[in-house]
């Protein structure tokens, strides 16, 4: 792939921002709206937010590290950038859409790249009813909370709370619950990519359940649908010797 235009975007930490002004002065910058690929630079929180930012420009983004983790990031350096962005591989990726329906009755639709997660707004558990594709997989699950991953997101959140890393062609998702108290061994479930997930809140007045969409966040639900949503996707491109496939695979692997 060959680009004539690039932009940079940059978090507001001082290293990205330092970042940014040398490689706008070295390579010259394009603005995002016009230019037909995005350096962003910064962490994966950045990555997230330029992702979202720019959905509507169908445009691949290249990340480089100017943060901590950098998982969706490749090594930061200013040299040979052009040729890095010649010989990059493209990744799809597709994002979760949640639909949210609060106890008063509003209705919420959020993207999410990574996860949707329901939490606990007070000391009491929730109790969560689960259904995939309208069929009652759980009746009742009493925890923390209970979130779904896309294999982008499985080694962010969903990893923390013990779920598996999913390799990008598995075509599944990960559905992870947090912190369970009954039942008491469950550990989750691999669904199909195609699967429409339902989370039905129990006594929602008295055991009040928020939801996040990577993060947006709607409080006090009734009810949230999350389905991956393949009409829309997004295009990162990675180094081909340190891909995001071999990122994952990786990740299994460290102690």
């Amino acid at each position: 792939m060959r680009f004539e235009t690039v932009a940079f975007v940059a978090a507001d930490s001082e290293v990205a921002q330092s970042a940014l002004n040398r490689l706008r002065h070295r390579y010259g910058h394009t603005p995002p709206e016009r230019a037909e690929v995005i350096v962003a630079l910064g962490g994966d929180g950045f990555m997230l937010e330029t992702l979202h930012r720019y959905l509507d420009r169908d445009v691949p983004i290249y990340g480089m590290n100017r943060g901590t983790v950098g998982f969706l990031m490749n090594v930061y350096r200013e040299d040979g950038l052009t040729e890095r962005l010649e010989r990059a591989e493209c990744v799809a990726l597709h994002p979760l859409r949640m639909k949210a329906v609060t106890t008063d009755g509003r209705e919420f639709d959020a993207l999410a790249i990574n996860e949707v997660s329901l939490l606990r707004e007070t000391r009491q558990a929730a109790k969560i009813r689960i259904r995939i594709d309208g069929r009652v997989r759980l009746d009742e699950l009493v925890c923390d909370g209970v979130l779904v991953s896309t294999p982008a997101g499985s080694t962010a959140y969903n990893l923390s709370a013990h779920g598996p890393i999913i390799p990008m062609g598995a075509g599944v998702l990960a559905l992870t619950p947090i912190s369970a108290f009954r039942p008491r061994r469950w550990r989750g479930a691999l669904l199909s990519h195609k699967a429409n997930v339902t989370f039905e809140i129990s006594e929602a007045e008295k055991r009040p359940v928020s939801a996040v969409a990577d993060y947006t966040e709607v409080r006090d639900v009734a009810r949230v649908d999350v389905r991956e949503d393949r009409e829309i996707s997004m295009t990162l491109l990675f180094d081909p010797e340190h891909n995001l496939e071999e990122r994952i695979l990786a990740e299994q692997f460290l102690p």
